[in-house]
């Protein structure tokens, strides 16, 4: 009787947790969900097969939790709650000092030293001191606690200390930019939602760090509310021509700044305006073996910094932000997922997480639209598989994933939705295969090669429903604002790129007039690394509680084959 009593307690609980801090959540568990909203604070999804789902407890992962306001004893009572079996008592101490690592070290201003590093704890700080990484970066100790840091090493300082596990939490403030009034409309569409309120709030008093919101949920708007709660020179780091002339178009939509306040620095325009938007292509644009653009970044006396995408930050803006550590840095983005794996100097440089708002719980408040996710898998022809088993391992995606055997389902889907009168996206990494698509549909194309008036008309057409089905390269997987699309068909992407997937999903989440839900499709080649790499893909929306069906491509065909023949 007691051993039923048991099994029965633990068949109640949907999570296991193991020695080696991953957790396995039955899916299927009717707390399922329950469960994994509690757990993705601070653990990230790992592996998403259909029964079983794997995250794993990082470090990183803990200390951006502490610094979202998610304490030690939510984790431990969130993991006990939900587990079915008893957590190991390692697991538990390990999550405690991990925690506890998060602010043990501070860097604060003082008014007789300037800038320094402070501990309660004296072996902390003397390990910091005696580490050879850290010599070049540190002055002279104050006491055993305190000790002076080279302000202009500020950001090397804060990389440093993550590498050595002990996460510096930065409270120094921060040098005041020029002042530049920047005030907003009194717009009864411009009242922020609870959440952006929240998402404000959590940056507006550190003065830095990331929100992390879901596409189509109004990061920008958050942005220009912390713009104008600061009201200095602002500059706006975005992916590309098109996102910075959307920024602009937001900005003199909602505030009361002017055309010529604002400056667009790009490779086309290189206007330098108390606000300034500018690409990150041109920071890094070399010039002599040298970046020279990149003296934007210090040369004006910004007061805020705003990183749009901050997931996509490259490497050398990177290096200018560690220089520039006493300005106001805002990122935004909807995902802190980087295939680099450079997610501590996020951290480090721009700021933690101060912000994230689950993309299932912005859903069910009708901010974004819900939207069904379907993988297609299309069995490839003999020839077609022959060419795949005979290319070299290097070729081998490439091979699968533009195989023609895809282009019939894509003109099915195409036919069906533009029957039901919805927008649709083509989106493919390789150009050749979207070259070969937008013939076949006949559609318009958009690449990097794509002049950018040519890609706002375009872009403006299709929002007005002038042009149905679009084909777009990866230059449209961020920052394009097309509120009306409601598909999106994925032939081909970036390898097991999750940031990629979150999105191109990403591009079909705005709230629908109609309140039509959004169908995302990714087209796979059965058998191949194709399949493999978009089930990598899909981990962060199966994260966020998006969930895939699979179907086979012979019967999507078949439909749009009987829609014909019935409508003869």
């Amino acid at each position: 009787m007691t051993e039923s009593i048991n099994n029965e307690n633990e068949s109640s609980k949907p999570l296991i947790v193991q020695s080696d801090k991953t957790l396995l959540l039955e899916v299927s568990h009717e707390l399922a969900q329950d469960c994994r909203i509690d757990i993705s604070g601070f653990a990230e999804l790992e592996k998403s097969p259909e029964h079983m789902h794997t995250y794993r407890i990082t470090p990183l992962g803990l200390w951006n939790a502490r610094a979202a306001g998610i304490k030690t004893e939510f984790v431990i009572e969130a993991l006990t709650k939900w587990s079915k079996y008893s957590i190991p008592s390692s697991v538990l101490i390990d999550i405690t000092e991990t925690m506890e690592r998060y602010g043990k070290l501070k860097l604060i201003a003082d008014p007789n030293h300037g800038l320094i590093l402070n501990s309660d704890d004296r072996a902390v700080m003397t390990e910091i001191r005696n580490s050879k990484s850290t010599q070049l970066l540190l002055g002279q100790p104050i006491d055993d606690l305190n000790v002076v840091v080279i302000p202009q090493e500020r950001g090397r300082l804060k990389q440093t200390l993550i590498k050595l596990g002990w996460p510096a939490e930065d409270i120094a403030g921060y040098v005041d930019g020029d002042r530049f009034d920047i005030n907003l409309r009194d717009e009864a569409e411009f009242t922020l939602r609870t959440y952006q309120i929240q998402a404000v709030d959590s940056f507006q008093s550190p003065g830095n760090g990331v929100i992390v919101m879901p596409c189509g949920s109004g990061k920008t708007l958050v942005g220009l509310h912390c713009m104008a709660n600061n009201s200095m020179k602002t500059l706006i780091l975005v992916t590309n021509t098109v996102s910075a002339r959307q920024w602009k178009h937001e900005i003199l939509k909602h505030t009361t700044l002017k055309d010529e306040d604002v400056g667009e620095y790009s490779g086309e325009v290189k206007l330098i305006r108390p606000v300034t938007i500018a690409t990150y292509q041109i920071l890094i644009k070399r010039i002599k073996g040298n970046y020279a653009h990149l003296d934007l970044m210090t040369d004006q006396e910004w007061g805020l910094i705003i990183y749009d995408e901050v997931h996509l930050l490259p490497a050398p803006v990177f290096r200018m932000a560690a220089d520039i550590q006493s300005r106001r840095r805002l990122g935004l983005t909807a995902t802190l997922i980087r295939e680099d794996g450079k997610e501590s100097d996020v951290f480090s440089l721009i700021g933690p997480k101060r912000y994230d708002a689950p993309w299932r719980d912005i859903e069910a408040q009708g901010w974004i639209a819900p939207a069904e996710c379907t993988e297609v898998r299309v069995t490839l022809k003999d020839e077609e598989r022959m060419r795949y088993a005979l290319s070299e391992q290097e070729e081998r995606y490439r091979t699968g994933s533009t195989a023609l055997s895809k282009i019939g389902v894509v003109e099915s889907l195409c036919n069906k939705s533009t029957a039901n009168g919805e927008l649709t996206l083509v989106i493919g990494q390789y150009i050749d295969q979207i070259e070969t698509i937008s013939q076949r549909l006949n559609a318009p194309l958009i690449t990097g090669k794509t002049p950018t008036r040519e890609r706002e008309v375009i872009f403006e057409n299709f929002r007005q429903g002038k042009i149905p089905v679009l084909v777009v390269s990866k230059v449209a997987n961020f920052s394009i604002d097309l509120p009306e699309a409601s598909v999106a068909i994925q032939v081909s992407g970036t390898f097991g790129s999750r940031q990629e997937e979150a999105q191109r999903l990403g591009r079909i989440l705005r709230p629908k007039a109609d309140g039509r839900q959004a169908h995302f499709y990714t087209i796979v080649s059965r058998d191949t690394i194709d399949q493999e790499y978009a089930s990598r893909r899909q981990r962060f929306l199966a994260e966020q509680g998006y969930s895939y069906n699979i179907v086979d491509a012979e019967t999507i065909i078949f439909e749009d084959i009987k829609r014909a023949y019935e409508s003869e």
